[in-house]
């Protein structure tokens, strides 16, 4: 069990985990999962990690299908400029290996940012904490135990 359940569990709140087998190959983890899942690809979400400067990292949950747009994703922060962190500050800080990022118990809490399109959404899947691995919940769920905001943060 990844800290990712076990805090969706610890909060008792109503959540799904959802399993597939992940391909090694596959280009887009995200676009894979809906693939395998039978799932629209806008209810499914990748967890994005960005640099703001002075060393301090963010989470940014977008649709899979989407591009994070780095100018708003600085701008919901407050931040002058965002990039795309480093990996192996995303996997020290998060405690996951890129691809099965979770933006639910991470190792540090990062300040995160949720794209507003999935307020809309009964539920939506983001990674359990592993690579084949989804947890799916309500949007407002996911505000809660992040303490995150909803911002428009992709790109067109």
């Amino acid at each position: 069990m990844t800290p990712a359940i076990q805090l969706a569990k610890k909060a008792k709140i109503k959540h799904k985990v959802h399993e597939y087998s992940h391909d090694n190959g596959a280009e887009s983890y995200g676009l894979e999962a809906a693939e395998k899942m039978a799932t629209p690809a806008e209810t499914i979400f990748k967890t994005l990690v960005v640099d703001v400067g002075n060393k301090k990292l963010v989470v940014a949950i977008i649709p899979v299908a989407s591009m994070l747009s780095l100018k708003a994703i600085a701008k919901a922060v407050k931040a002058k400029k965002a990039v795309m962190a480093d990996k192996n500050d995303v996997m020290r800080s998060t405690g996951y290996v890129l691809g099965g990022v979770s933006p639910l118990g991470q190792k540090k809490r990062l300040t995160t940012v949720i794209d507003n399109s999935a307020e809309g959404l009964s539920t939506m899947f983001v990674s359990a904490g592993k690579r084949g691995l989804e947890i799916e919940l309500a949007p407002q769920d996911l505000l809660h135990l992040t303490q995150a905001q909803f911002v428009d943060i992709t790109s067109l």
